[in-house]
């Protein structure tokens, strides 16, 4: 077991800790922490991410889009390659 010392706090909405939560249940993972920290992880070994661009506030990067669909492809920020 590892000794976990550092503590992440988030914010989500209602419709964020949804889809974390469907995302959870549907890979049967045990628990909102471990959902995180494997999301976290794959998006670390993601190729092609994305950065932000100077400036921007901290609510553009959502999990969701206003219209509920997935925020992969926010406006604002460029692909790098």
């Amino acid at each position: 077991m590892t000794n976990r010392m550092e503590r992440l706090q988030i914010m989500l909405d209602g419709q964020e800790l949804k889809a974390l939560d469907d995302w959870r249940f549907d890979k049967r993972m045990p628990s909102r922490a471990s959902a995180v920290r494997e999301l976290i992880r794959r998006g670390l070994a993601a190729d092609g991410f994305e950065n932000a661009l100077s400036g921007q506030p901290s609510n553009t990067f959502g999990v969701l889009n206003s219209d509920g669909s997935d925020a992969s492809s926010v406006q604002g920020r460029t692909k790098k390659v």
